[in-house]
């Protein structure tokens, strides 16, 4: 037998030995999450639980094989009767038992990627929908949108609304499209990847058959990353625990982290976790808070961060490690500042620890613009996940190649990149042009260019620019503006994200005076291409983070409509999941974390730097974890003309419960940095959207503002 008590800590040991109905095992970052499930199974398996009696669901097939594979080690045999495996596998094998009634005699198919999305250019081919619009959203974008549409069970046209607004004047095409790829399916007997979880709901409601032969064999159902899954999964797991029926006994145990829902993109509802003991009649909650990853100082560093939640299971992450080291907290002056500090950081972070085993994180991909930068001018190696280098985006290229013809008129794949652009202009006529170009056959060139206005309008532009001889930020900033129609119509499906990506490039251009050293730089990157991680620096979105640990940790970017996003102060629920957003970013370090907090952010209207307010999140840390944190100065220079962030956080405690209680519209204010402005809508208990008189509209924490008659 094996030695539970021993082998486990207390909260694990309750957790794997419980036999007693409902239970959530709420299991903090780093607590051993993986261990304890292993253990449940092998505790089952040893008390006379029949292992074909077990269902385990995950998220992933490797997450399953693993617990699994682990299991049967620690018992030293074989729990082959168990059935694990993600959602999805396991309605695909239930359903092959128990055919949906709509298929009748019929068998089904099940399509994988490339069908799905053959199917959808068959449906708009058949219904002739964006057949010679460039504009109308590319198939894989279609594809996604309708499953977003499934797995959030929202509308089409709640989802463009909210998550690609540029798309809201196709509405009604993509609508019949949707309703025409549903169609296709039925009639060709076939199943896509999102039908597996709805067919399989519709079997256990409208089968009694089907649904009491699964209840009958399943007894005792395991489910990890509880807080991922969408409503769909959250109602299956009901209905295959039976809980309506058998409140009192359901043999179901949750997994998860409320405080690391972070998918809500993808359809997960942090509710399902949240509600679970309402779902599931006397729950037992079992709080899995010791840590084995991090160190103590990180850790009050993430629970400051969760216990600002609107709703929490209110754990308390705790290691029996000794003290390590403090949370660093830099303030340099701007993000070239910022890219600088990171760089040297990592130079002296290489002396301790291995390349692999230190990881920059940030909120969205071109964040990390200037860092990659830096990087490559140092020569160290990285690997970038969840987010393009910036030297690989697609637009980003097509910008540029503007800035290499302006420098080189040879320059034949900045003159393909562009001429392809056009509509009509293939790679037989790009050789032909550009060899008019190079012979400078200037009459044959313009008589071809008279078919393609656009491109002679392109050259016009350049040539007229070359002649201006601009300042290298300037000149950037104008092909940026040049270019900007052209995105929104050449990149229609997520142009709102690229253009973000192309901000940036302007503000990299303000750290030069001459364009030939701007394009060297963006050039000349570490050229090994090897797949594998050894040797390499990680940069990462938080998104992709999750699940990863390293020894070092660097989050930048650490501003107000940067983490979190500008998006979030819209809706409490988008701001809940920046929050938990950052809880695990920090909890990814095991040693040492540090935070980056810009001063400035540039500003593309004003083409200079503006103040950033910091993360609401950071003014946490240092006004409840400030023993924690070591302050590694602010690296701005006394000479540096910018206005600075007011040191005190907070307005008055006066002021603040006015605002609350009598915000009105048109109400006057004062921002300490956009200055005077009026109140133009209350968005929440904590944040209004004002109107500045210089600045435009902004969405504003109240406690920042001052309020007038």
């Amino acid at each position: 037998m094996i030695d539970y008590q021993n082998a486990l800590n207390a909260a694990q040991y309750d957790a794997v030995t419980s036999n007693d109905g409902a239970v959530l095992v709420v299991a903090g970052a780093g607590s051993g999450k993986t261990r304890t499930i292993v253990y449940r199974l092998a505790w089952l398996a040893e008390h006379g639980v029949d292992p074909s009696s077990i269902l385990l669901l995950t998220f992933t097939r490797k997450a399953a094989k693993e617990m699994l594979s682990r299991a049967n080690l620690l018992l030293g045999q074989n729990l082959s009767g168990i059935q694990g495996g993600t959602f999805h596998s396991f309605a695909f094998q239930t359903l092959k038992i128990w055919h949906p009634k709509w298929l009748k005699e019929r068998n089904f198919s099940l399509m994988d990627a490339s069908d799905a999305l053959e199917a959808i250019k068959h449906c708009k081919s058949k219904l002739n929908i964006g057949q010679n619009d460039r504009s109308f959203p590319k198939s894989q974008t279609i594809l996604g949108l309708l499953s977003k549409s499934r797995n959030k069970e929202l509308s089409l046209s709640e989802i463009l609304s909210h998550d690609a607004y540029q798309l809201i004047p196709y509405t009604d095409e993509l609508e019949q499209l949707q309703r025409a790829y549903h169609s296709y399916r039925r009639e060709q007997g076939l199943l896509d990847y999102d039908d597996l979880l709805f067919e399989l709901e519709d079997l256990l409601l409208n089968d009694p058959r089907a649904s009491e032969a699964l209840h009958r064999r399943f007894q005792y159902l395991l489910v990890d990353e509880y807080q991922d899954t969408n409503l769909v999964q959250a109602r299956l797991v009901r209905l295959l625990a039976d809980a309506e029926n058998n409140p009192g006994n359901c043999q179901v145990m949750a997994v998860g982290d409320e405080a690391q829902a972070i998918y809500a993109f993808r359809g997960a509802n942090v509710r399902n976790i949240l509600d679970f003991p309402k779902h599931f009649r006397d729950t037992r909650i079992i709080r899995l808070e010791e840590n084995y990853r991090s160190t103590q100082p990180v850790l009050n560093i993430a629970n400051t961060i969760l216990a600002h939640a609107e709703e929490s299971f209110q754990k308390i992450l705790f290691t029996r490690k000794e003290s390590g080291f403090p949370v660093f907290l830099h303030k340099p002056r701007d993000e070239n500042f910022q890219a600088d500090l990171v760089a040297k950081e990592i130079a002296r972070l290489l002396n301790t620890y291995p390349p692999e085993e230190i990881a920059v994180l940030f909120r969205s991909g071109f964040h990390s613009y200037f860092v990659e930068a830096c990087l490559n001018r140092m020569g160290i190696p990285f690997r970038k996940y969840g987010g393009i280098k910036y030297t690989e985006a697609a637009h980003i290229k097509d910008c540029l190649a503007f800035a290499r013809l302006l420098l080189n008129p040879l320059d034949l794949p900045a003159f393909t990149r562009l001429a392809s652009m056009h509509i009509g202009i293939g790679p037989k006529t790009v050789e032909k042009l550009f060899l008019q170009l190079k012979d400078n056959n200037q009459q044959a060139l313009c008589k071809a260019l008279k078919r393609y206005p656009e491109l002679a309008q392109d050259l016009d532009f350049i040539a007229h620019k070359r002649e201006e001889k601009l300042q290298c930020s300037l000149l950037i900033n104008d092909i940026v503006e040049y270019f900007e129609p052209r995105l929104k119509i050449r990149y229609m499906d997520d142009w709102p994200s690229r253009r973000q990506g192309l901000e940036e490039i302007v503000h990299m251009a303000s750290n030069y005076t001459n364009i030939e050293d701007f394009l060297a730089d963006l050039v000349l990157e570490n050229q090994d291409n090897k797949d594998d991680t050894v040797g390499k620096l990680v940069l990462s979105t938080i998104h992709s983070a999750k699940g990863l640990e390293w020894n070092a940790v660097l989050l930048i970017g650490l501003v107000e409509d940067r983490f979190p996003s500008h998006h979030a102060r819209a809706h409490q629920e988008d701001f809940e999941e920046e929050r938990r957003l950052m809880y695990v970013a920090c909890t990814r370090a095991r040693q040492e974390l540090h935070l980056y907090v810009p001063q400035s952010i540039y500003n593309r209207a004003a083409q200079c730097n503006l103040a950033a307010e910091p993360s609401p999140f950071v003014c946490e840390i240092e006004d409840d974890a400030s023993d924690n944190i070591c302050a590694c100065g602010n690296n701005v220079s006394k000479n540096f003309k910018m206005l600075s962030v007011p040191t005190q956080k907070k307005a008055p405690a006066r002021q603040h419960t006015r605002a609350q209680t009598s915000l009105t519209s048109g109400m006057r204010c004062y921002h300490p940095i956009f200055g005077e402005g009026k109140v133009v809508k209350k968005m929440d208990a904590t944040a209004v959207k004002v109107h500045f008189l210089r600045f435009g509209e902004k969405i504003i924490r109240i406690e920042y503002l001052n309020f007038g008659n």
